[in-house]
């Protein structure tokens, strides 16, 4: 009678077993993962909330990818821009201190040379394409070569770019067009440089006719620099934009990451304790389930 009595608590105990087992992996699972579930379903009615927090957040990437990217082309514009503002400026300070002093040793050198770096960067590439082209990238948008050169060829000539500017979503509904063409800041300049050129060669002294023309060099100049750092300020305006709904961007993503994490991530700290506990009750189930099935009506004869 004791063996046949047994076997319902057998089966009692071998059912207790086999949910013990199953709590057990679970909790394994939690622990090597460190989530919650292995899969959406079984989040329960979280799962909704989940997959749009996952989608925003692969959305919110992806702009914050392009923010990053516009920014990082907006700081190369900015490096050429200023690069050509700095070389003109201290050229027209030389030419100035050559009007004044009548003496122009190296002048010739120093516009040539203040020529080459605008050339240079009017037809800036990145990746391969011209960074001041537009829509235009077949080929390089400032064609002239050198200062000489300059004489005879007229800005309508010489730029090859458009007005076709760039555009970049890099927030919810909102687009940031973007971009400077080398005809927007560098034309003025150029017609300073003709001028230059149209000059001649200039050696050590000054004519009376080089510095009437200089001074009308300098005038074309100061004008040539005022465009620059209009464009250059523009420019800064549109990255201080993008800066700032760049770092928008990177707070929404923690918030959403958060989100995801309290709903997906398992209590690693909770999961070691249940896990323990589990061990424990399973252990406990194993040392009872044997002596029940130890039990026999033999040992009572």
């Amino acid at each position: 009678m004791t063996r046949v009595a047994t076997i319902p608590l057998q089966r009692t105990m071998a059912s207790a077993i086999s949910s013990a087992q199953e709590k057990l992996a679970i909790t394994q699972k939690q622990l090597s993962t460190g989530k919650k579930a292995t899969d959406f379903a079984s989040l329960g009615t979280e799962a909704v909330r989940n997959l749009s927090a996952h989608t925003l957040l692969e959305q919110q990437k992806a702009q914050s990818n392009v923010s990053k990217r516009v920014g990082t082309t907006m700081s190369l514009y900015q490096g050429h821009i200023e690069g050509v503002q700095t070389a003109n400026t201290a050229l027209r300070q030389q030419i100035l201190t050559a009007i004044g002093t009548g003496q122009s040793s190296g002048l010739q050198q120093a516009m040539e040379s203040a020529f080459a770096q605008m050339r240079s960067s009017l037809n800036a590439t990145e990746g391969g394409v011209p960074l001041f082209g537009g829509s235009q990238t077949d080929g390089a948008p400032f064609s002239v070569s050198t200062l000489a050169d300059a004489a005879t060829v007229p800005a309508d000539q010489a730029f090859h770019d458009d007005n076709v500017l760039a555009t970049a979503r890099v927030a919810d509904g909102l687009d940031v067009q973007y971009g400077v063409n080398a005809s927007s800041f560098g034309s003025g300049l150029y017609d300073a440089y003709r001028a230059m050129a149209q000059i001649g060669p200039i050696g050590d002294k000054l004519t009376d006719a080089q510095v009437t023309a200089l001074q009308g060099v300098v005038t074309k100049m100061d004008s040539g620099l005022k465009q620059l750092g209009a464009v250059n300020a523009d420019n800064g305006r549109k990255q201080s934009q993008v800066e700032d709904l760049t770092k928008r961007g990177e707070e929404r993503s923690l918030l959403l990451q958060q989100v995801i994490e309290d709903n997906e991530d398992a209590d690693l700290g909770q999961v070691a304790i249940d896990l323990s506990q589990q061990k424990t009750v399973l252990e406990a189930s194993y040392s009872v389930f044997s002596q029940l099935s130890s039990l026999s009506l033999v040992k009572y004869l």
